[in-house]
């Protein structure tokens, strides 16, 4: 990855706070050219410093009431990657990280009702060669979601 400077960083720092703002505002903001800005964030694109710009889809919209981190343990770390691939096949699954701490694997997944859930606990999740135990902490709300700050001066 390339190093990042301080045009680079204000340019993450205003399509961060909105993603579908026309290059030419960015540019203005910039004091560079709208050919400038799209050369710059194709970089970041390419550099994978920019992952996404999609929409994000309100679960609770679509009828996915329930969202729940789960964490799981395994017979040993070294499953992590074949529980992964089987983790993919269930598509309510949002996120899947390898942590420390209590869990092996913390996912978060979404689910229409508690019947779903249970099932994709039960009959998907806990039949996963490998997965010994399973610990569902269910959010009853979610109070803060935002993209990490950029900071200019760094």
């Amino acid at each position: 990855m390339e190093k990042i400077d301080r045009l680079d960083k204000k340019i993450l720092g205003i399509l961060s706070k909105n993603a579908r703002i026309p290059f030419k505002d960015v540019a203005a903001e910039c004091g560079v050219s709208r050919a400038a800005i799209h050369q710059r964030v194709q970089h970041l694109v390419e550099d994978g410093v920019i992952t996404g710009s999609g929409f994000d889809v309100n679960p609770k919209s679509i009828g996915y009431t329930t969202c729940t981190y789960v964490g799981l343990n395994l017979e040993r770390g070294s499953m992590y990657k074949n529980v992964v691939q089987r983790l993919l096949s269930i598509p309510e699954i949002v996120e899947c990280h390898f942590t420390t701490g209590p869990y092996t694997m913390l996912v978060k997944l979404y689910a229409r009702d508690n019947e779903q859930l249970m099932d994709l606990l039960n009959n998907q999740m806990q039949g996963i060669p490998g997965v010994v135990s399973t610990e569902t902490l269910i959010s009853l709300e979610q109070s803060i979601k935002r993209e990490i700050p950029v900071h200019i001066d760094d």
